[in-house]
């Protein structure tokens, strides 16, 4: 299974790196984290904000991969619960599924992406920092696996 996560950002400091690379490293073989960050669009002092997160959401609905169901992070998607996102987990692991994580910009991301996403799920009502979500999203994936696999790292 391959697991492409797709963000809109500035290059990530090194304990966001450090963090994400210790949780993969965790990972079983057979889930294979991809990550691509493309650079935001410059906001100037009176930027068309709808013009970027339009070109924005193209860019990343472009960087895809052709096979991947698409899962949007957004504010507003669906709260799951760590067991929730287990299961998740367990129908794209059982299915083989590539799925693609994909986080927009600070502005959000168009109604195409919206509507191109398979399922948008929220990691809580409260916003992050871009870099905080990454290692959030990858932590959770780790804990999903050892939630499937009775790994003591989960103890909820």
């Amino acid at each position: 299974m391959n697991i492409h996560l797709i963000a809109v950002g500035h290059k990530m400091p090194d304990w966001v790196e450090a963090a994400c690379d210790d949780y993969i490293r965790r990972l079983p073989p057979d889930i294979r984290l991809h990550s691509t960050l493309l650079p935001l669009i410059r906001r100037g002092k009176n930027a068309d904000i709808e013009r970027i997160v339009r070109d924005e959401s193209r860019k990343l609905l472009a960087a895809v991969p052709a096979r991947a169901d698409l899962v949007l992070l957004d504010v507003r998607g669906r709260g799951v619960s760590s067991e929730k996102w287990a299961q998740l987990l367990a129908g794209w692991l059982q299915d083989a599924a590539d799925i693609a994580l994909v986080i927009g910009g600070p502005d959000g991301v168009s109604p195409e992406l919206q509507q191109a996403a398979k399922m948008k799920i929220s990691l809580s009502p409260m916003t992050f920092p871009h870099t905080l979500v990454r290692v959030m999203l990858v932590e959770q994936l780790y804990r999903a696996w050892s939630i499937l696999n009775h790994h003591p790292y989960h103890r909820a």
